[in-house]
């Protein structure tokens, strides 16, 4: 009688563990899904033609096949990752033309990231053409550290490490090597 006892007991201690042992995997997977918070755009565009005034008049016009918004994060950020292909206007109508396979803004620090493929191409006919390039959009700046090729009409010039405004008027470069034509 007393080996009947213990197969019931130990029955009943197998039917509850196994029991608690589904109970808390179902809680668990429960648990795991509160705490999950899905990476998925709050907006999703296609064929995008943004048109970006100030004062009245046009400052610049992106377009890109595909826009996706990540405005409700924490550190919100707009991608394209079909790339971009953007005109910069100055106040006096001049022209900047940048385009690459991949972008992203970040809403908080103004900061583009431009990634593969990354050609500006100024009204007057400079060229600079790069895997990477970031643009401070609040000081209207361009800078990289990847290896850059940049076409003047004075002269090509390699180099890794470059940092230029808008407009091209001012250009630092760390590392450069090329053949440009003087002035003089």
């Amino acid at each position: 009688m007393t080996l009947l006892k213990k197969y019931q007991t130990l029955t009943v201690v197998t039917v509850f563990a196994v029991t608690l042992f589904f109970g808390c995997e179902s809680n668990f997977k429960e648990v795991q899904k509160i705490n999950f918070s899905e990476f998925i755009p709050s907006g999703d565009a296609d064929k995008v033609n943004l048109k970006y005034t100030d004062s009245g008049r046009i400052s610049a016009i992106l377009v890109s096949p595909k826009m996706l918004d990540f405005s409700s994060i924490n550190f919100p950020f707009t991608e394209f990752p079909k790339g971009i292909d953007v005109t910069l206007y100055d106040i006096k109508g001049k022209k900047t033309f940048i385009k690459s396979n991949y972008a992203v803004s970040y809403k908080v620090t103004s900061i583009i990231d431009l990634q593969g493929n990354v050609k500006i191409t100024s009204q007057d006919g400079q060229i600079l053409e790069t895997e990477q390039l970031f643009y401070d959009q609040k000081n209207e700046w361009f800078f990289t550290e990847k290896s850059f090729k940049f076409t003047d009409p004075k002269g090509v010039s390699n180099g890794q490490g470059i940092d230029f405004s808008k407009d091209f008027k001012i250009i630092n470069s760390q590392k450069i090597a090329g053949e440009v034509i003087s002035a003089d």
